[in-house]
């Protein structure tokens, strides 16, 4: 089981993620238009800079529904490997079956 605090400051991400998700797009976009002298572009990147630094996508981690586990996860599921095998064990997942050879 994951440290109750690390779940949380994953479910904060989220929140800082979906409510500044419009302003950094909209800023990516504007940005993009490379049409822009070079002295509008460093305004909107020093912008995009001055958001906080949690509300980037690329700082968000999947975690286990479960234990919070946040390795070997599969997206479909949104279980850990082993939470996973054990529920397939227990026939919780329609139409998953455990793999033998």
């Amino acid at each position: 089981m994951a440290k109750k605090s690390l779940i949380q400051r994953e479910q904060k991400r989220k929140k800082l993620e979906e409510k500044y998700r419009l302003i950094r797009q909209s800023l990516k976009k504007k940005r993009k238009g490379s049409s822009l002298n070079p002295k509008k572009i460093k305004e909107i990147q020093r912008k995009l800079q001055s958001l906080p630094r949690n509300s980037a996508p690329i700082r968000l981690h999947r975690r286990c529904l479960f234990t919070g586990r946040p390795k070997a996860n599969y997206r479909d599921f949104g279980l850990s490997g082993h939470i996973l095998r054990e529920m397939i064990h227990a026939c919780c997942l329609p139409g998953a079956t455990k793999s033998s050879w």
